[in-house]
């Protein structure tokens, strides 16, 4: 039961991020969250630990005592990718303190040896490859990152995250984003339910809403 179970969580602040801490919060389900800015968030205090991803101390700070990581990190505006020296903390701290659970959000960019991405998939990696190469290199090195780590992680690929509390039908795939977008209150849901689900550890699955359902999102 993950009332059991308390989460520490990163990137709790950003757009879906906000999501996975409402959901924790219905569910119940102690966390921690690790702020830059604590004055941003109306957590009680014991919750809160101010500080930034990329120093290892306070990564290994929000990770002590909790049994799983959930992060939906993004990237800050004019700063240099963010996402590797991440979770290089992050598997740091969880060797540390003997964590196992690693649940992480990315782009559909990255590319992993099961893929057999389609034409959409495809051009959305070869855009980002084009205007992002920055953040799509460390994007993929965070996964190979992953992929030698010890730990359980699941690295989510997303498309298009729609900021709705609406809930629609979900679909996963390990070769292909099975939909154009996802809802921000399934995404985190989502997130949530692999503390437990074994399903998808030490893989990364594509998640979207079914395509019937992304009409909203469409220009």
């Amino acid at each position: 039961m993950l009332s059991n179970t308390t989460i520490a969580v990163i990137g709790g602040t950003g757009k879906s991020g906000k999501f996975v801490v409402r959901e924790l919060i219905r569910q119940n389900i102690p966390f921690r969250i690790l702020l830059r800015n604590a004055a941003s968030c109306n957590l009680p205090v014991g919750q809160i630990i101010q500080g930034d991803v990329r120093n290892p101390e306070a990564v290994l700070k929000v990770a002590e005592g909790c049994t799983a990581i959930i992060s939906t990190l993004g990237q800050p505006k004019g700063e240099p990718s963010i996402f590797s020296q991440a979770t290089r903390n992050v598997l740091t701290a969880m060797q540390a303190i003997n964590i196992k659970r690693y649940i992480l959000t990315t782009g559909l960019n990255v590319d992993t040896p099961v893929d057999k991405k389609g034409p959409v998939t495809q051009a959305g990696t070869n855009w980002m490859r084009e205007h992002y190469p920055e953040t799509t290199a460390d994007k993929q090195l965070e996964y190979e990152l992953l992929a030698g780590s010890a730990v359980d992680w699941t690295l989510v690929r997303l498309p298009l995250i729609g900021l709705t509390e609406n809930s629609e039908a979900i679909a996963t795939s390990l070769e292909d984003c099975p939909g154009t977008g996802i809802h921000a209150a399934d995404l985190a849901r989502f997130l949530v339910s692999q503390v437990l689900d074994k399903n998808y550890i030490r893989q990364a699955p594509f998640l979207a809403n079914l395509p019937i359902f992304m009409k909203s999102y469409a220009p």
